[in-house]
Protein backbone atom coordinates (compact mmCIF):
# COMPACT_ATOMS: atom_id res chain seq x y z
CA UNK A 1 0.00 0.00 0.00
CA UNK A 2 1.65 3.27 -1.10
CA UNK A 3 2.18 6.20 1.38
CA UNK A 4 0.22 9.17 0.18
CA UNK A 5 2.21 11.77 -0.75
CA UNK A 6 1.18 14.01 2.11
CA UNK A 7 2.83 12.11 4.88
CA UNK A 8 6.37 12.83 4.96
CA UNK A 9 9.20 10.20 5.77
CA UNK A 10 8.23 7.40 8.21
CA UNK A 11 8.62 4.98 5.32
CA UNK A 12 9.16 2.09 7.79
CA UNK A 13 6.25 3.28 10.12
CA UNK A 14 4.34 2.98 7.10
CA UNK A 15 5.24 -0.23 6.27
CA UNK A 16 5.01 -1.69 9.56
CA UNK A 17 0.94 0.04 10.17
CA UNK A 18 -0.12 -1.59 6.61
CA UNK A 19 1.49 -5.01 7.39
CA UNK A 20 0.00 -5.16 10.36
CA UNK A 21 -3.52 -4.02 9.06
CA UNK A 22 -3.67 -5.70 5.66
CA UNK A 23 -1.28 -8.81 6.22
CA UNK A 24 -3.48 -12.42 6.23
CA UNK A 25 -3.78 -13.92 9.64
CA UNK A 26 -2.18 -17.50 10.11
CA UNK A 27 -4.93 -17.37 11.99
CA UNK A 28 -8.50 -16.24 13.01
CA UNK A 29 -9.27 -13.21 15.41
CA UNK A 30 -8.69 -10.36 16.27
CA UNK A 31 -5.31 -8.75 16.64
CA UNK A 32 -4.24 -5.67 19.20
CA UNK A 33 -1.62 -2.93 18.30
CA UNK A 34 0.12 -0.68 20.57
CA UNK A 35 1.15 2.80 18.94
CA UNK A 36 3.45 5.13 21.30
CA UNK A 37 5.48 8.22 20.80
CA UNK A 38 5.86 11.87 22.98
CA UNK A 39 3.31 14.13 21.82
CA UNK A 40 3.60 16.34 18.34
CA UNK A 41 5.34 13.59 16.15
CA UNK A 42 2.54 12.95 14.08
CA UNK A 43 0.76 9.51 15.08
CA UNK A 44 -2.35 10.82 14.81
CA UNK A 45 -1.90 12.09 11.67
CA UNK A 46 -0.31 9.00 10.57
CA UNK A 47 -2.72 7.06 11.62
CA UNK A 48 -5.26 8.93 10.19
CA UNK A 49 -4.08 8.68 6.83
CA UNK A 50 -3.66 4.81 7.55
CA UNK A 51 -7.46 4.46 8.36
CA UNK A 52 -8.52 6.34 5.34
CA UNK A 53 -5.97 4.32 3.11
CA UNK A 54 -7.80 1.18 4.45
CA UNK A 55 -11.19 2.45 5.02
CA UNK A 56 -10.96 1.42 8.36
CA UNK A 57 -12.53 4.00 11.72
CA UNK A 58 -10.66 6.74 13.48
CA UNK A 59 -11.60 7.23 17.14
CA UNK A 60 -10.10 10.12 18.76
CA UNK A 61 -10.53 10.11 22.90
CA UNK A 62 -11.22 12.90 24.77
CA UNK A 63 -10.54 13.58 28.71
CA UNK A 64 -14.14 13.29 29.86
CA UNK A 65 -16.31 11.43 32.18
CA UNK A 66 -16.44 7.69 31.59
CA UNK A 67 -20.21 7.61 30.60
CA UNK A 68 -19.54 10.05 27.93
CA UNK A 69 -16.23 8.21 26.88
CA UNK A 70 -18.46 5.20 26.65
CA UNK A 71 -21.06 7.34 24.22
CA UNK A 72 -18.97 9.33 22.17
CA UNK A 73 -17.17 5.68 21.05
CA UNK A 74 -20.64 3.95 20.63
CA UNK A 75 -21.79 7.09 18.46
CA UNK A 76 -18.74 7.16 16.29
CA UNK A 77 -18.68 3.07 15.74
CA UNK A 78 -22.12 2.97 14.91
CA UNK A 79 -21.48 6.02 12.24
CA UNK A 80 -18.82 3.76 11.21
CA UNK A 81 -20.72 0.21 10.75
CA UNK A 82 -23.73 2.24 9.73
CA UNK A 83 -25.48 -0.66 12.02
CA UNK A 84 -27.29 0.32 15.44
CA UNK A 85 -26.12 -1.50 18.24
CA UNK A 86 -29.03 -3.16 20.04
CA UNK A 87 -28.46 -2.86 23.33
CA UNK A 88 -26.22 0.35 23.34
CA UNK A 89 -24.03 -0.41 25.68
CA UNK A 90 -23.62 0.19 29.13
CA UNK A 91 -20.17 -0.32 30.05
CA UNK A 92 -17.40 -1.06 28.87
CA UNK A 93 -17.60 -4.56 29.01
CA UNK A 94 -20.48 -4.94 26.91
CA UNK A 95 -18.80 -2.19 24.08
CA UNK A 96 -15.53 -3.89 23.37
CA UNK A 97 -17.69 -6.93 22.82
CA UNK A 98 -20.27 -5.77 20.84
CA UNK A 99 -17.42 -3.92 18.70
CA UNK A 100 -15.93 -7.31 18.32
CA UNK A 101 -18.70 -8.97 17.45
CA UNK A 102 -20.11 -6.49 15.13
CA UNK A 103 -16.59 -6.83 12.65
CA UNK A 104 -16.31 -10.68 11.01
CA UNK A 105 -16.53 -10.51 7.70
CA UNK A 106 -13.37 -8.36 6.46
CA UNK A 107 -10.24 -7.30 8.29
CA UNK A 108 -11.08 -3.98 9.53
CA UNK A 109 -8.69 -1.56 11.39
CA UNK A 110 -9.89 0.44 14.38
CA UNK A 111 -7.93 3.19 15.47
CA UNK A 112 -8.62 4.17 19.32
CA UNK A 113 -6.28 7.51 19.64
CA UNK A 114 -5.51 9.55 23.07
CA UNK A 115 -6.17 5.88 24.99
CA UNK A 116 -5.10 6.73 28.15
CA UNK A 117 -7.45 9.78 28.50
CA UNK A 118 -9.84 6.24 28.86
CA UNK A 119 -8.03 4.63 31.14
CA UNK A 120 -7.56 7.37 33.09
CA UNK A 121 -11.23 7.14 34.00
CA UNK A 122 -11.78 3.62 33.09
CA UNK A 123 -8.91 1.74 34.51
CA UNK A 124 -10.44 -1.83 34.30
CA UNK A 125 -10.17 -1.38 30.23
CA UNK A 126 -7.41 -2.83 29.05
CA UNK A 127 -8.34 -5.78 31.22
CA UNK A 128 -11.15 -6.00 29.41
CA UNK A 129 -10.00 -5.35 25.65
CA UNK A 130 -7.45 -8.92 27.21
CA UNK A 131 -10.72 -11.25 28.16
CA UNK A 132 -12.15 -10.29 25.07
CA UNK A 133 -9.17 -11.36 22.90
CA UNK A 134 -8.39 -14.08 25.00
CA UNK A 135 -9.86 -17.93 24.91
CA UNK A 136 -13.63 -17.44 24.57
CA UNK A 137 -13.56 -13.84 24.20
CA UNK A 138 -15.99 -12.37 21.71
CA UNK A 139 -12.51 -11.49 19.30
CA UNK A 140 -11.71 -15.16 18.68
CA UNK A 141 -14.33 -15.10 15.93
CA UNK A 142 -13.50 -11.21 14.75
CA UNK A 143 -12.11 -9.63 12.06
CA UNK A 144 -10.73 -6.34 14.04
CA UNK A 145 -7.14 -4.98 13.52
CA UNK A 146 -7.28 -2.79 16.71
CA UNK A 147 -4.83 0.17 16.91
CA UNK A 148 -4.57 1.74 21.07
CA UNK A 149 -2.80 4.77 20.69
CA UNK A 150 -1.14 7.40 22.54
CA UNK A 151 1.48 10.04 24.30
CA UNK A 152 0.87 9.80 27.70
CA UNK A 153 4.61 7.46 27.62
CA UNK A 154 4.22 6.00 31.27
CA UNK A 155 0.67 4.90 30.14
CA UNK A 156 1.48 3.45 26.83
CA UNK A 157 4.61 2.02 27.77
CA UNK A 158 3.01 0.02 30.62
CA UNK A 159 0.17 -1.21 28.78
CA UNK A 160 2.79 -4.79 27.18
CA UNK A 161 5.23 -4.74 30.32
CA UNK A 162 5.47 -6.33 33.46
CA UNK A 163 2.18 -7.56 35.16
CA UNK A 164 0.39 -5.67 32.53
CA UNK A 165 -3.04 -7.60 31.16
CA UNK A 166 -2.07 -6.86 27.19
CA UNK A 167 1.11 -8.22 27.68
CA UNK A 168 1.81 -10.61 24.95
CA UNK A 169 -1.42 -10.07 23.03
CA UNK A 170 -0.22 -7.37 21.05
CA UNK A 171 1.03 -8.29 17.34
CA UNK A 172 2.45 -5.11 17.06
CA UNK A 173 4.42 -2.50 19.27
CA UNK A 174 5.36 1.10 17.48
CA UNK A 175 6.99 3.86 18.80
CA UNK A 176 6.97 6.74 16.74
CA UNK A 177 10.06 8.79 17.04
CA UNK A 178 11.08 12.50 16.19
CA UNK A 179 12.64 12.78 12.77
CA UNK A 180 16.35 12.26 12.51
CA UNK A 181 18.74 15.12 12.29
CA UNK A 182 19.08 14.23 8.38
CA UNK A 183 15.32 14.20 8.03
CA UNK A 184 14.96 17.05 10.07
CA UNK A 185 16.89 19.72 8.18
CA UNK A 186 15.11 18.40 4.73
CA UNK A 187 11.97 18.60 6.28
CA UNK A 188 12.51 22.23 7.42
CA UNK A 189 14.18 22.95 3.89
CA UNK A 190 17.71 24.02 5.38
CA UNK A 191 20.56 23.12 3.00
CA UNK A 192 23.10 24.88 5.04
CA UNK A 193 24.57 22.11 8.03
CA UNK A 194 25.35 25.17 10.28
CA UNK A 195 22.07 26.59 10.19
CA UNK A 196 20.34 23.33 10.51
CA UNK A 197 22.32 22.18 13.50
CA UNK A 198 21.82 25.63 14.96
CA UNK A 199 17.88 24.75 14.87
CA UNK A 200 17.62 21.59 15.50
CA UNK A 201 19.67 22.35 18.79
CA UNK A 202 16.22 24.19 19.45
CA UNK A 203 13.38 22.45 18.22
CA UNK A 204 14.85 18.78 17.01
CA UNK A 205 13.05 16.47 14.92
CA UNK A 206 8.95 17.35 16.22
CA UNK A 207 7.02 17.84 13.13
CA UNK A 208 4.55 19.74 14.51
CA UNK A 209 6.80 22.97 15.07
CA UNK A 210 7.93 23.32 11.34
CA UNK A 211 4.13 24.46 10.50
CA UNK A 212 1.62 24.10 13.33
CA UNK A 213 3.66 26.24 15.83
CA UNK A 214 5.52 28.34 13.93
CA UNK A 215 3.03 28.95 10.94
CA UNK A 216 5.48 27.49 8.30
CA UNK A 217 8.01 30.38 9.65
CA UNK A 218 12.06 28.64 9.24
CA UNK A 219 15.03 30.88 9.05
CA UNK A 220 15.91 31.77 5.53
CA UNK A 221 19.72 31.45 6.23
CA UNK A 222 22.04 31.61 9.02
CA UNK A 223 22.50 35.47 9.29
CA UNK A 224 18.62 35.15 10.03
CA UNK A 225 18.60 32.42 12.65
CA UNK A 226 18.76 34.84 15.91
CA UNK A 227 16.00 36.66 14.32
CA UNK A 228 13.91 33.77 13.89
CA UNK A 229 14.47 32.91 17.43
CA UNK A 230 12.99 36.34 18.41
CA UNK A 231 10.10 35.74 16.57
CA UNK A 232 8.98 32.05 17.34
CA UNK A 233 10.24 30.54 20.39
CA UNK A 234 11.14 33.58 22.58
CA UNK A 235 7.96 35.22 21.34
CA UNK A 236 4.87 35.23 23.79
CA UNK A 237 2.36 35.25 21.30
CA UNK A 238 3.55 31.91 20.06
CA UNK A 239 2.54 28.48 20.85
CA UNK A 240 6.29 27.45 21.17
CA UNK A 241 6.44 29.70 23.73
CA UNK A 242 5.02 28.05 26.59
CA UNK A 243 5.70 24.90 24.88
CA UNK A 244 7.91 23.29 27.55
CA UNK A 245 5.76 23.72 29.86
CA UNK A 246 3.04 22.02 28.36
CA UNK A 247 4.94 19.09 27.81
CA UNK A 248 5.75 18.74 31.26
CA UNK A 249 1.95 19.41 32.63
CA UNK A 250 0.57 16.93 30.29
CA UNK A 251 2.66 13.79 32.53
CA UNK A 252 0.01 12.69 34.52
CA UNK A 253 2.80 10.86 36.85
CA UNK A 254 4.43 14.27 37.46
CA UNK A 255 2.96 15.76 40.38
CA UNK A 256 5.38 17.82 41.63
CA UNK A 257 6.70 20.29 38.71
CA UNK A 258 8.67 22.43 40.57
CA UNK A 259 10.66 19.19 41.81
CA UNK A 260 11.02 17.82 37.84
CA UNK A 261 12.12 21.26 36.48
CA UNK A 262 15.32 21.73 38.79
CA UNK A 263 16.20 17.75 37.98
CA UNK A 264 16.07 19.13 34.56
CA UNK A 265 17.69 22.38 34.78
CA UNK A 266 20.45 20.81 36.61
CA UNK A 267 20.72 18.56 33.40
CA UNK A 268 20.21 21.17 30.89
CA UNK A 269 23.07 23.13 32.63
CA UNK A 270 25.43 20.60 32.47
CA UNK A 271 24.74 18.46 35.80
CA UNK A 272 24.36 14.95 34.53
CA UNK A 273 25.43 12.63 37.27
CA UNK A 274 23.06 11.15 39.57
CA UNK A 275 25.32 12.81 41.91
CA UNK A 276 25.65 15.98 39.97
CA UNK A 277 21.82 16.72 40.01
CA UNK A 278 21.62 16.32 43.42
CA UNK A 279 23.83 18.85 44.31
CA UNK A 280 22.47 21.49 41.77
CA UNK A 281 18.83 20.98 43.92
CA UNK A 282 19.95 20.26 47.27
CA UNK A 283 19.02 16.99 47.37
CA UNK A 284 20.71 13.56 48.84
CA UNK A 285 20.82 11.59 45.81
CA UNK A 286 18.36 8.59 47.15
CA UNK A 287 15.87 11.23 47.21
CA UNK A 288 16.04 11.91 43.37
CA UNK A 289 15.75 8.21 42.12
CA UNK A 290 11.81 8.35 41.90
CA UNK A 291 11.74 11.85 39.93
CA UNK A 292 14.51 10.36 37.45
CA UNK A 293 12.61 7.38 37.06
CA UNK A 294 9.40 9.16 36.04
CA UNK A 295 10.96 11.43 33.73
CA UNK A 296 12.45 8.24 32.11
CA UNK A 297 9.04 6.57 31.83
CA UNK A 298 7.69 9.74 30.32
CA UNK A 299 10.71 9.55 27.30
CA UNK A 300 11.43 13.24 28.71
CA UNK A 301 14.78 12.07 29.83
CA UNK A 302 17.11 8.92 29.04
CA UNK A 303 20.15 6.95 30.63
CA UNK A 304 23.13 6.33 28.64
CA UNK A 305 26.25 4.57 30.35
CA UNK A 306 29.57 5.65 30.48
CA UNK A 307 31.28 3.24 28.15
CA UNK A 308 34.75 2.97 30.74
CA UNK A 309 33.48 2.98 33.71
CA UNK A 310 30.79 0.26 34.55
CA UNK A 311 28.22 1.58 36.65
CA UNK A 312 28.37 4.61 35.93
CA UNK A 313 25.87 6.40 33.83
CA UNK A 314 24.93 10.12 32.22
CA UNK A 315 21.67 11.68 32.15
CA UNK A 316 20.02 13.04 28.55
CA UNK A 317 17.05 15.20 27.68
CA UNK A 318 15.30 13.52 24.94
CA UNK A 319 13.87 16.72 23.38
CA UNK A 320 15.52 19.40 22.35
CA UNK A 321 13.13 22.31 22.89
CA UNK A 322 12.98 21.25 27.30
CA UNK A 323 16.95 21.80 27.02
CA UNK A 324 16.23 24.81 25.55
CA UNK A 325 13.81 26.14 27.91
CA UNK A 326 15.46 24.98 31.00
CA UNK A 327 18.76 26.66 29.92
CA UNK A 328 17.99 29.33 28.39
CA UNK A 329 14.63 30.60 29.02
CA UNK A 330 13.53 29.91 32.81
CA UNK A 331 15.82 32.16 34.07
CA UNK A 332 14.60 35.27 32.13
CA UNK A 333 10.80 33.94 32.24
CA UNK A 334 9.64 36.83 33.49
CA UNK A 335 11.37 39.54 30.98
CA UNK A 336 10.22 37.16 28.19
CA UNK A 337 6.72 37.64 28.84
CA UNK A 338 6.97 41.28 28.67
CA UNK A 339 8.51 41.25 25.09
CA UNK A 340 12.04 41.90 26.09
CA UNK A 341 13.29 38.51 23.91
CA UNK A 342 15.99 40.43 21.75
CA UNK A 343 17.51 41.86 25.08
CA UNK A 344 17.40 38.49 26.26
CA UNK A 345 18.69 36.90 23.50
CA UNK A 346 21.80 38.50 23.19
CA UNK A 347 22.78 37.79 26.37
CA UNK A 348 22.41 34.47 26.61
CA UNK A 349 23.21 33.49 22.79
CA UNK A 350 26.87 32.26 23.94
CA UNK A 351 25.58 30.53 27.08
CA UNK A 352 23.03 28.83 24.23
CA UNK A 353 25.97 27.83 22.20
CA UNK A 354 28.30 26.60 24.94
CA UNK A 355 25.29 24.36 27.35
CA UNK A 356 23.10 24.11 24.21
CA UNK A 357 24.45 23.68 21.07
CA UNK A 358 28.02 21.91 21.85
CA UNK A 359 26.64 19.16 23.95
CA UNK A 360 23.58 18.61 21.20
CA UNK A 361 26.13 18.58 18.51
CA UNK A 362 28.05 15.63 20.62
CA UNK A 363 24.66 13.90 20.48
CA UNK A 364 24.41 14.41 16.62
CA UNK A 365 28.12 12.67 16.12
CA UNK A 366 27.28 9.90 18.19
CA UNK A 367 24.39 8.84 16.04
CA UNK A 368 26.75 9.66 12.79
CA UNK A 369 29.48 7.28 14.22
CA UNK A 370 26.03 5.07 14.84
CA UNK A 371 24.64 5.24 11.20
CA UNK A 372 27.91 4.81 9.90
CA UNK A 373 30.21 3.02 11.86
CA UNK A 374 30.49 -0.06 9.59
CA UNK A 375 32.02 2.06 6.63
CA UNK A 376 33.98 4.36 9.10
CA UNK A 377 35.33 2.13 11.53
CA UNK A 378 36.02 -1.09 9.79
CA UNK A 379 33.20 -3.28 12.33
CA UNK A 380 30.19 -3.16 13.27
CA UNK A 381 28.99 -0.54 16.12
CA UNK A 382 27.73 -2.41 18.87
CA UNK A 383 27.37 0.87 21.47
CA UNK A 384 28.23 4.01 20.70
CA UNK A 385 28.08 6.67 23.62
CA UNK A 386 30.82 8.67 25.35
CA UNK A 387 33.01 7.69 28.53
CA UNK A 388 35.78 8.88 30.57
CA UNK A 389 39.05 7.44 30.87
CA UNK A 390 40.92 7.91 33.92
CA UNK A 391 44.77 9.16 33.21
CA UNK A 392 46.55 8.50 36.92
CA UNK A 393 49.72 9.87 35.67
CA UNK A 394 48.84 12.63 34.91
CA UNK A 395 46.32 12.71 37.53
CA UNK A 396 43.56 13.62 35.44
CA UNK A 397 40.40 12.41 32.98
CA UNK A 398 39.97 12.39 29.22
CA UNK A 399 36.26 12.69 28.17
CA UNK A 400 35.55 11.23 25.23
CA UNK A 401 32.64 12.24 22.88
CA UNK A 402 31.86 9.85 20.70
CA UNK A 403 32.82 6.03 21.79
CA UNK A 404 32.06 3.34 19.92
CA UNK A 405 32.80 -0.39 20.40
CA UNK A 406 32.51 -3.46 18.70
CA UNK A 407 30.52 -6.07 20.38
CA UNK A 408 32.09 -7.94 23.36
CA UNK A 409 34.33 -11.14 22.06
CA UNK A 410 33.88 -14.06 24.43
CA UNK A 411 37.37 -15.12 23.47
CA UNK A 412 39.08 -12.14 23.25
CA UNK A 413 39.62 -7.95 24.19
CA UNK A 414 36.97 -5.61 23.49
CA UNK A 415 37.65 -4.06 20.45
CA UNK A 416 37.38 -0.01 20.43
CA UNK A 417 36.49 0.84 16.84
CA UNK A 418 36.89 4.37 17.58
CA UNK A 419 37.57 7.24 20.29
CA UNK A 420 35.88 11.07 19.05
CA UNK A 421 35.96 14.36 20.47
CA UNK A 422 33.52 16.59 19.04
CA UNK A 423 33.83 20.97 19.12
CA UNK A 424 31.07 23.03 17.90
CA UNK A 425 32.49 26.33 18.35
CA UNK A 426 36.52 25.70 18.16
CA UNK A 427 39.40 24.86 15.10
CA UNK A 428 40.29 21.22 16.14
CA UNK A 429 43.99 21.03 15.67
CA UNK A 430 46.79 18.28 17.17
CA UNK A 431 46.39 18.96 20.55
CA UNK A 432 42.98 17.39 20.64
CA UNK A 433 44.37 14.27 18.42
CA UNK A 434 47.32 14.19 21.53
CA UNK A 435 44.45 13.38 23.79
CA UNK A 436 42.71 10.93 22.05
CA UNK A 437 46.09 9.04 21.44
CA UNK A 438 46.40 9.39 25.22
CA UNK A 439 43.20 7.63 25.94
CA UNK A 440 43.72 5.10 23.52
CA UNK A 441 47.46 4.01 25.40
CA UNK A 442 45.59 3.76 28.28
CA UNK A 443 42.40 1.73 27.06
CA UNK A 444 45.46 -0.65 25.44
CA UNK A 445 46.46 -1.00 29.44
CA UNK A 446 43.15 -1.50 30.60
CA UNK A 447 42.79 -4.85 28.26
CA UNK A 448 41.03 -3.14 25.59
CA UNK A 449 42.26 -3.90 22.10
CA UNK A 450 42.98 -1.00 20.16
CA UNK A 451 45.65 -1.83 17.11
CA UNK A 452 42.99 -0.73 14.81
CA UNK A 453 41.31 2.34 16.88
CA UNK A 454 40.15 5.39 14.68
CA UNK A 455 40.66 8.65 16.23
CA UNK A 456 37.76 10.85 15.10
CA UNK A 457 37.60 14.93 14.99
CA UNK A 458 34.38 15.88 14.91
CA UNK A 459 34.53 19.82 13.77
CA UNK A 460 32.03 21.98 13.87
CA UNK A 461 34.47 25.10 13.48
CA UNK A 462 37.07 23.12 10.87
CA UNK A 463 40.59 21.92 11.30
CA UNK A 464 44.06 23.61 11.57
CA UNK A 465 46.23 22.30 8.79
CA UNK A 466 48.22 20.36 10.53
CA UNK A 467 45.41 18.18 12.13
CA UNK A 468 44.38 17.68 8.69
CA UNK A 469 48.10 17.05 7.33
CA UNK A 470 48.04 14.28 10.04
CA UNK A 471 45.12 12.32 8.60
CA UNK A 472 46.07 12.34 5.15
CA UNK A 473 48.85 10.55 6.37
CA UNK A 474 47.15 8.13 9.03
CA UNK A 475 44.23 6.04 8.17
CA UNK A 476 43.39 5.65 11.73
CA UNK A 477 42.26 9.35 11.95
CA UNK A 478 39.23 10.97 10.99
CA UNK A 479 37.90 13.89 10.23
CA UNK A 480 34.31 15.10 10.29
CA UNK A 481 32.88 18.28 9.29
CA UNK A 482 29.31 19.39 9.40
CA UNK A 483 28.98 18.91 5.02
CA UNK A 484 30.17 15.34 5.81
CA UNK A 485 27.85 14.91 8.84
CA UNK A 486 24.84 15.92 6.51
CA UNK A 487 26.06 13.84 3.87
CA UNK A 488 23.13 10.84 3.37
CA UNK A 489 23.53 7.78 4.99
Amino acid sequence: MDKPARVFDRSREWEGLTAFATKPLARPGATLGVVSGRRRQGKSFLLQALTEATGGMYFAATEAAEAESLRLFADAFVKFTREPWDPAPHDWNSAIKQMFQAVRERSTLLVIDEFPFMTRVSPSLPSIIQRELGPGGSGQESSVRLVLCGSAMSVMGGLLSGQSPLRGRAGLELVVQPFRYRDAAEFWGLADPRLAVLVHSVLGGTPAYRYEFTQGDAPADLGDFDAWVVRTVLNPQTPLFREARYLLAEEADIRDPALYHSVLAAIATGNTTNGGIANYIGRKSDQISHPLNVLEDCALIRREPDLFRPGRSHYRIVEPLITFYEAIMRKRWSELEIHRAEAVWASVRQTFLTQVVGPHFEGLCREYALENGADLFKGFASEVGSGVVNDPANRTQIEIDVAVLAAQDSHGSRRVLSLGEAKWGEVMGTHHLDRLARARELLTLKGYATDDTVLACYGGAGFTPELIAAAAKDRRILLVDLHQLYEPA
